[in-house]
């Protein structure tokens, strides 16, 4: 009964629209109101020192970090450099448009950042070239997801932090699974680009025009090899990294690019602490309701159920996939790893996957939410910058859907796609 009246409670309150921070909260409340068996304190408890950690500081850092890179002149430099790479191939702009993307993943940590930082520049201009507005959509969309599985990655510091994984660890395991998606939605890309005869642009790819574009973007390329290269040569944590890539952000929009002015940063601190107060609501009520679901010994029944069903590793994976793909279409991906890892991760590590490998199958799964409705948060972010109405970009999204769980399937049976990188460390 209890556990009826908590996801019932949080189904009904997600139905109504009440923001899912405060849905949480809110079912946890009634739970307890109902089962008397703990105090309220407990809550409000909870929602204080969930959030009080050294590690998840990295959170709010590299947030501002990405409102800063965003906003200072780096995107459109990395497109240039993307551009003058695959840009003449066919279908060369949404290419270009999604190498775009990976590269503003390794500075940004967001998926909805991602797509507004560039979806605002890539949209018009895929149009402009003569690609159809709803393709055009999609691939930022989908690209964008990239933006929470390649390194720096908010998911995966949540998951560190919960799971008592190393984050280093996962950002170092992010890159390859990272790439691949990305290669999986550049060929429907070009799959799509050759069937509709979208042709590249008449820039020749020359070592010159790749050198002159690299150059310009250097400040930006060269932020995740600090990011990773610091954290990893144990040169500084998680936390002190997202620090460091807030200052050499406010550096080169400042004086390097000179595209940010001082007058800029109030309204980037205030736009990055709307964002931080929104994803910490979230941090905090979903530990709230996760650790109610431990009381309540919730993990234990649904891991004894899945464990039942099967004495298959393949089958109990692939049903965790499902549940993973299903949760991602109504949950927030952080209130997901919260609630979720802590019911999970056991059943993986019983059934012999690696923690770091389990944290990268999660994260991949759940950033499959962020392109499919009703939740998915990048469609709404694409739909307001294209004015396209979200049925139109969830047929559009489709193939890139199919795309990505293509990726997801090799990064779950092939463990060395997540842990080959790590092993160089060891």
């Amino acid at each position: 009964m209890t556990t009826l009246i908590l996801f019932g409670s949080f189904a009904l309150l997600l139905f109504l629209s009440v923001p899912i921070g405060i849905a949480l909260g809110l079912s946890t409340l009634v739970t307890i109101l109902y089962t008397g068996a703990i105090p309220i304190p407990f809550l409000m408890k909870e929602l204080v020192t969930s959030v009080d950690s050294f590690p998840l500081m990295a959170v709010p850092f590299f947030i501002l970090a990405g409102e800063i890179m965003g906003k200072g002149g780096i995107s459109e430099r990395l497109f240039n450099f993307a551009n003058a790479l695959v840009g003449n191939k066919t279908g060369g702009f949404a290419m270009a448009t999604i190498v775009t993307c990976m590269f503003f993943a390794a500075i940004s940590g967001s998926g909805p950042a991602t797509v507004a930082a560039i979806g605002g520049i890539m949209i018009p201009a895929m149009v402009k070239q003569g690609y159809d507005k709803k393709f055009a959509t999609a691939t930022v969309a989908a690209a964008g997801s990239i933006g929470v599985i390649i390194p720096p990655s908010i998911p995966m510091v949540i998951y560190g932090v919960v799971g008592g994984a190393s984050i280093g660890d996962m950002f170092i395991a992010g890159i390859i699974p990272g790439l691949l998606v990305g290669l999986s939605l550049m060929i429907w890309a070009y799959v799509y680009s050759k069937k509709h005869n979208y042709r590249g642009s008449d820039q020749k790819t020359t070592l010159a025009n790749i050198w002159k574009t690299f150059w310009e973007a250097k400040w930006a390329l060269v932020i995740p090899v600090i990011i990773l290269g610091g954290i990893y040569g144990g040169i500084f944590t998680p936390t002190e990294a997202a620090v460091i890539a807030v200052v050499y952000g406010i550096i080169a929009g400042l004086f390097l690019y000179r595209e940010l002015a001082f007058k800029d940063l109030p309204k980037l601190l205030a736009d990055a602490s709307l964002t931080t107060a929104t994803v910490l609501i979230i941090v905090g009520s979903a530990t709230a309701f996760g650790r109610l679901l431990t009381i309540e010994q919730i993990p234990t029944q649904v891991a004894n159920f899945l464990l039942s069903i099967s004495d298959s590793e393949i089958v109990i994976i692939l049903l965790i996939t499902v549940l993973l793909l299903l949760v991602g279409c109504f949950m927030d991906t952080l209130a997901a790893i919260i609630i979720l890892t802590p019911i999970l991760l056991p059943i993986a590590v019983n059934i012999g996957f690696d923690p770091i490998h389990f944290g990268i199958i999660m994260v991949v799964n759940l950033a499959i939410g962020f392109i499919t409705p009703p939740l998915g948060v990048n469609l709404f972010v694409g739909s307001g910058i294209s004015g396209l109405s979200i049925e139109q970009l969830s047929k559009a999204i489709i193939p890139y859907f199919f795309a990505m769980v293509f990726s997801l399937l090799m990064i779950t049976f092939i463990p060395e796609l997540s842990l080959w990188l790590i092993s160089f460390g060891e």
